[in-house]
């Protein structure tokens, strides 16, 4: 049995096949997923799992060198844009690394995420609660 701290197979073998630059895509439950995109759905009913504990499991396993939010969360969502924010500075701390964080339009952010490897939909059902990771490499 897998000892580490991520237990979806299809997550840990998103990551394990991702190169340099390469993105996945966290999701909240109306973020319409594009149909060339792997889905793995993780949503069980409202909130269940919130974004915040995909993020932080993802994470641990998925060196992380920047991430595209967008800009509409700052208004609309404050509360999950500062826990996103204390994630990616204790992800950081980890790393031994800077994340450049770039805000960007939510429909842009939309096109973006179709060049994402997976997107991983959560249960969460607050506003514009999507992230795009892109990956770095360890050395």
């Amino acid at each position: 049995m897998k000892k580490g701290v991520l237990l979806n197979s299809e997550i840990s073998a998103v990551i394990s096949r991702l190169g340099h630059t390469d993105q996945i895509t966290i999701g909240d439950i109306g973020l319409p997923i594009p149909s060339s995109a792997q889905r793995i759905d993780l949503a069980l009913t409202q909130g269940i799992p919130s974004f915040i504990s995909v993020l932080n499991v993802v994470t641990q396993e998925m060196q992380v060198e920047a991430a595209f939010l967008a800009e509409e969360i700052i208004i609309y969502n404050p509360l999950i844009h500062k826990l996103i924010l204390s994630q990616i500075k204790e992800l950081e701390e980890q790393q031994g690394n800077s994340i450049i964080v770039e805000y960007i339009s939510h429909n842009i952010l939309k096109e973006k995420m179709k060049y994402s490897r997976a997107m991983i939909r959560t249960g969460e059902n607050s506003p514009y609660a999507n992230i795009i990771l892109c990956s770095g490499v360890t050395f």
